[in-house]
């Protein structure tokens, strides 16, 4: 699926490229969807990747846990409400897909040491996107806000914890973003390729059962944190 996304946007770049220099570049461009932007409301979709990463706060001193990050894949929808001239309130709920890799230190063996973290996100950011004036058929913004997550795959109703190689976190989270991105104009619709952090407000795991757990006595909090890269269509 991710070499289907990238060979698309890869053709939508080389045949869209000289239509985009021409217009955007020129010394007198031709002006693309002038009065889109003035609408009261408006949608579009957004196609993406993100990089998954854990922060962890320890109570005492010593190993780190290494997390082994990987590309995830985002799809969406977007919801852009104007609110004056230059800023917009936008509602872009998702469903993100990751994988992260906990390295437990002072295990002899695999087994113990290794958890997988699948995740399966709904992502419900609520956004404020702050605009620039728009010069010929380009217009780079900054967004940021609040965001809620649904993990569904967050095995929070599981019996079973470590021990049982079950990794257990809290089904919602909260966060905060910020973040920054272009709309490019082309003639029949706007291209905006952004990039956003997103930074987990609220410790998120589930302690093992065993109170002196090996895998989770000694974690104060457990955040997730990410990076977005999202194309997005209006």
């Amino acid at each position: 699926m991710k070499k289907i996304v990238c060979l698309i946007l890869f053709t939508f770049t080389l045949t869209g490229s000289a239509q985009f220099t021409k217009n955007m570049f020129s010394k007198d461009p031709i002006i693309n969807l002038e009065n889109f932007q003035n609408k009261r409301l408006y949608f579009g979709y957004f196609l993406g990747f993100n990089s998954y990463d854990f922060k962890i706060d320890y109570k005492t001193v010593g190993p780190d846990i290494q997390v082994k990050k990987s590309t995830g894949f985002n799809v969406g929808i977007v919801g852009d409400l104007k609110l004056h001239e230059y800023i917009n309130l936008r509602f872009e709920p998702g469903l993100y897909y990751t994988t992260r890799e906990l390295m437990y230190p002072n295990f002899t063996t695999e087994y113990d040491a290794l958890r997988q973290v699948n995740s399966t996100y709904i992502h419900l950011p609520l956004l404020l996107k702050f605009s620039s004036l728009r010069t010929a058929n380009i217009r780079p913004y900054i967004v940021g806000g609040l965001s809620t997550t649904l993990n569904l795959s967050s095995n929070s109703k599981s019996v079973d914890d470590n021990s049982g190689q079950r990794f257990r976190v809290k089904p919602w989270t909260t966060n905060y973003e910020l973040g920054f991105g272009i709309d490019l104009f082309s003639p029949y619709f706007i291209f905006s390729p952004s990039i956003r952090g997103v930074f987990g407000l609220r410790d998120e795991l589930i302690r093992d059962n065993d109170p002196n757990s090996p895998w989770t006595s000694n974690i104060e909090s457990i955040k997730s944190r990410a990076v977005f890269i999202n194309f997005t269509f209006h």
